[in-house]
């Protein structure tokens, strides 16, 4: 499987709903957002919509005020791999140890 790249924004978006499954008002997420302007915002929810990585409680979110009544929640199927992208583990080489002769 090839590694998953994500952008800042991508990141704090995915931060600021949790990756615990329950859900988040759009309200809300702007709000713990508020360092992003709404159409940057909206731009990056879609982007993490149409891949699958968060869903709505509306399938299409095309506008702000549609954005604010939305419901967010990060897909289950990928909080593992999500965690992983956020917080790469460093692998540590298994070396074998040889017996001399």
């Amino acid at each position: 499987m090839s590694e998953l790249k994500l952008s800042g924004g991508e990141i704090s978006v995915l931060k600021a709903i949790g990756l615990t499954g329950a859900s988040i008002n759009g309200e809300i997420l702007q709000s713990r957002l508020h360092g992003f302007e709404d159409a940057e915002l909206l731009d990056t929810i879609q982007g993490l919509m149409a891949v699958g990585y968060i869903v709505g409680s509306k399938d299409n979110v095309r506008l702000v005020p549609e954005m604010l009544k939305t419901n967010f929640k990060v897909n289950s199927s990928y909080i593992k791999t999500l965690q992983e992208a956020m917080s790469p583990r460093k692998e540590v080489k298994k070396t074998r140890r040889r017996r001399r002769e």
